[in-house]
């Protein structure tokens, strides 16, 4: 049965329950308008709760919705939106997470250092055990066409964001999203292996 944690009541649902994981929904924002977000046809749902927020969780919320952080295999910032578009409230909910022992995850599109025009991967030592970035494509052309980036180079900027991260968060993880049109799953994983990540194929309207 999913929970709605207290700290979600008067903004929506912050915390939600994936297999081992507890996730947490920071805000509705991103800097891609991917073709294949399900919130472009309307959808808020994923598996079962609604992740529509009427404003951003703050980080006393975000703290609360993440429950008992033990109980989980990992605390991932992840919803419909970017969660290092609010960075510090997310390193800031990090850091007193970890205390109660949490393994933190930020799932993100890796263009944190184009957003905040500076290489905030060093911010992450020590706080951030694991990133699951978006590469969702083998070139830029492909990945315009289906992410639609809001920053000009974003493919660029992304690829740049991993292999500097890779200096201060252990476990790094490409994805790209089988059954989108022209996307070769085989050469996004090759381009993770060259760099030295782990690489995740996930599958089209697949969550979690």
């Amino acid at each position: 049965m999913n929970e709605t944690p207290p700290g979600s009541i008067g903004c929506g649902i912050v915390g939600y329950t994936i297999g081992n994981n507890r996730y947490l929904n920071v805000t509705n924002r991103c800097t891609l308008r991917c073709r294949f977000r399900p919130t472009l046809n309307g959808c808020w749902t994923t598996h079962g709760d609604t992740l529509r927020l009427q404003r951003e969780p703050t980080v006393d919320e975000i703290v609360v919705a993440a429950g008992d952080a033990e109980r989980y295999e990992q605390i991932v910032f992840c919803g419909f939106g970017e969660p290092t578009l609010r960075l510090y409230d997310v390193l800031e909910a990090s850091r007193q997470l970890r205390r109660h022992g949490a393994v933190i995850r930020i799932d993100t599109d890796g263009l944190a250092n184009l957003v905040h025009e500076r290489d905030i991967t060093p911010d992450l030592e020590g706080i951030v055990d694991a990133l699951s970035v978006s590469l969702n494509a083998h070139n830029a052309e492909v990945y315009a066409r289906h992410c639609r980036p809001i920053h000009p180079h974003s493919y660029e900027a992304m690829l740049d964001f991993v292999a500097r991260a890779r200096e201060f968060v252990p476990d790094i993880t490409l994805t790209a999203i089988d059954g989108l049109p022209e996307v070769d799953i085989a050469a996004c994983r090759d381009i993770a292996y060259r760099l030295g990540l782990r690489f995740r194929r996930r599958v089209l309207d697949g969550v979690g």
